[in-house]
């Protein structure tokens, strides 16, 4: 069962990320062409970040009441109704479908955040890391493929009369639409029915007396009462989402920033393209590396070494901020720490949090992980403009120091590395 559900979600993620990999890019460019201001356009390239954020906690919630299934495939088919929106904005020059479609584009992206989640329901504890890691690393694919759909946009467009860009979303509401129906026809049993089963069998349930830990649907008004209860009494838990934050508001407010910053230092198009393609490499590609290395090593050892790289990353930001050789080097770096982080950290939360409460849990520290992503590209922007690239390397620097401590404390990191509690 755990073989067919990481084929499930590995198809589903390649499908569904094509569609996410238009938004960072071809979205970008809309934004500026519908908008013709650069704060308005600054604005809607936020709106998938701020979606996935919206997002997080009702399909997380969702996938508690009615299983994974349908929680991974409603925020796939929202994020293709999004796309579908984006065509009207670039066939009609439209401001308030690009608005809405951005950002229901962000619920793909959440969906393909609990996709790895999903992907550690049934896995061992010595394999739940390198499962994680293994749907993580094949959405790449999809990342890589999103941005490039200008050319077969173009050939779609000369076809049916879309514009370049409205022909490019289409084909990103298709293959989100189809990562939607993936999932709801293949994904048998929902790995969380199999869970609460086993759950009861183990502990010699009934149908009249649940086994404890059991999935239960949360009450309406005890969703997000029963997350916020969770980290209060469960240290890892809080650990682990200190280490998913600390990465995505570190990462986010750099990389944002970078393209501006090689651009004032005569930087090409081709340049800066090349230094955020090597960075998305160096978040994804050793993905399935870091998750064995967490299986062996345990969360507290490859956060570990994820801080230290991204210190190695900050102090290129510091000093080499003025050599474009330096800042390419600097964000391979901060995408490489990222995915350390990252991957402890949702390894480590995803074994740390009740069963009862864990889809509701997985949902909002997403929903918060990328609720930091948006409110770093937001200030990072401000704050060079007052200060510099070097400046924002200090504070990111600054950001990390809560986790470092965490690091050197052995007691926030549980007795076991990934089991389940």
């Amino acid at each position: 069962m755990q073989r067919r559900t990481l084929i499930v979600l590995v198809i589903s993620q390649v499908l569904g990320t094509i569609g996410l990999g238009v938004a960072p890019t071809i979205g970008i460019l809309l934004a500026g062409e519908v908008t013709d201001s650069e704060a308005w356009a600054g604005l809607a390239r936020t709106g998938s970040t701020l979606g996935a954020a919206l997002f997080g906690v009702p399909l997380g919630t969702l996938a508690a009441r009615r299983g994974r299934r349908l929680g991974l495939a409603t925020g796939w088919w929202v994020a293709a109704v999004g796309a579908g929106l984006l065509v009207v904005a670039a066939q009609w020059q439209m401001l308030v479908p690009l608005f809405l479609g951005l950002l229901m584009t962000g619920a793909g992206t959440a969906a393909s955040l609990q996709a790895r989640f999903t992907a550690t329901d049934l896995a061992t504890p010595r394999t739940r890391a390198r499962s994680l890691a293994l749907v993580m690393w094949v959405g790449a694919f999809g990342t890589v493929i999103g941005p490039n759909l200008g050319v077969p946009g173009a050939a779609l467009g000369a076809a049916t009369g879309l514009s370049t860009f409205g022909a490019a979303f289409l084909i990103a509401a298709v293959a989100s639409a189809l990562a939607g129906a993936v999932v709801l026809v293949m994904l048998r049993p929902d790995p969380l029915d199999v869970l609460a089963r086993r759950q009861q069998d183990a502990l010699g349930a009934t149908p009249e007396r649940p086994a404890l830990g059991t999935v239960e649907p949360p009450r309406r008004f005890e969703r997000l009462s029963r997350v916020l209860a969770e980290m209060r009494v469960n240290r890892e838990a809080r650990t682990a989402l200190v280490a998913l934050l600390t990465a995505q508001a570190v990462m986010v407010a750099l990389m944002t920033m970078t393209p501006v910053h090689v651009e004032h230092h005569g930087g090409s198009l081709t340049i800066i393209g090349l230094t955020i393609s090597l960075h998305v490499v160096g978040m994804f590609g050793l993905a399935p590396v870091v998750g064995v290395l967490v299986d062996r090593l345990g969360p507290r050892g490859v956060v570990g070494i994820g801080v230290a790289i991204l210190g190695a990353s900050l102090g290129l930001s510091i000093f080499a901020s003025a050599s474009l050789s330096g800042v390419m080097a600097a964000l391979i770096l901060l995408g490489l720490g990222w995915s350390f982080l990252n991957v402890a950290g949702s390894a480590l939360f995803s074994a740390a949090v009740a069963e009862r409460s864990r889809a509701a849990s997985q949902g909002g520290a997403d929903a918060l992980s990328n609720l930091c992503g948006a409110l770093a590209a937001f200030a990072s922007g401000p704050l060079m403009a007052a200060t510099s690239f070097s400046v924002l390397g200090v504070l990111s620097a600054v950001v990390t120091v809560p986790l470092l401590i965490l690091v050197l404390r052995p007691g926030a990191w549980g007795t076991s590395r990934t089991a389940p509690r």
